[in-house]
């Protein structure tokens, strides 16, 4: 049986609180790049600015992926001491 994606993205409407239901319905369309989409096609996009933007993501993605990675590299405690016999 295939799960339904959808379930986990319902927005509840307690005690007719409409503003607080449509904040939260904005901010899971923004993480998952709904507005982006939405403005993307809103005009036409040239072939040349497609590819410009599908190549700027790729390479800022990889460059997120490199940082996270030197980052919990740096958090991590029990890492050997690069410069051993030196004290700082």
């Amino acid at each position: 049986m295939k799960p339904n994606r959808y379930l986990i993205k319902t927005v509840l409407v307690k005690d007719g609180q409409i503003e607080l239901a449509f904040k939260g319905l904005n901010r899971i369309l923004s993480q998952e790049g709904m507005f982006d989409i939405f403005r993307r096609t809103r005009r036409y996009e040239k072939p040349t600015a497609a590819r410009r933007r599908y190549n700027y993501e790729r390479c800022s993605a990889i460059y997120e992926e490199d940082m996270a990675r030197k980052i919990s590299f740096l958090m991590r405690k029990n890492r050997a001491d690069p410069f051993p016999g030196r004290d700082l």
